[in-house]
């Protein structure tokens, strides 16, 4: 395995983290407000109001971190390593995507999106570069 899929493999693996821990937060523990604060609302009725959409987003992000994570698995596999980094691909790419939403919806938000898109997009360079400098 190349140092370029190791280091893009451990990107995308932070960006499955990273996504995983805002499902966690959307999903899961959304009825605390130290949680719902951090969204930017100022009360519970906010909170409250948003809570079905929060809940409907964590599970996307969830949903990406398992792309990701099953990307990582099948790469680790010899058989399955080609669908592995294509599958790694997308999912992180989607993930960059989705934060390009966040930050052009709302520029005030443009941390949040960092904190979602960065990884990936690392990870998704390594990998592209682990691609055009592999040896057939």
């Amino acid at each position: 395995m190349s140092a370029f899929v190791i280091l893009g493999s451990i990107f995308i693996f932070i960006a499955a983290v990273v996504h995983v821990l805002i499902f966690f937060m959307e999903s899961v523990l959304w009825s605390r407000p130290a949680i719902w604060k951090r969204f930017g609302l100022k009360s519970q009725a906010e909170a409250d109001t948003v809570r079905p959409m929060a809940f409907n987003q964590g599970f996307y992000n969830v949903f990406l971190a398992l792309g990701a994570g099953t990307g990582l698995v099948m790469l680790g596999s010899n058989n399955w390593a080609q669908g592995g980094i294509a599958l790694s691909i997308f999912a992180a790419l989607s993930m960059v995507l989705a934060a390009l939403v966040l930050i052009t919806s709302s520029p005030k938000l443009a941390r949040s999106a960092a904190i979602q898109g960065v990884a990936p997009l690392i990870g998704v360079v390594f990998l592209a570069l682990a691609l055009l400098t592999a040896k057939n």
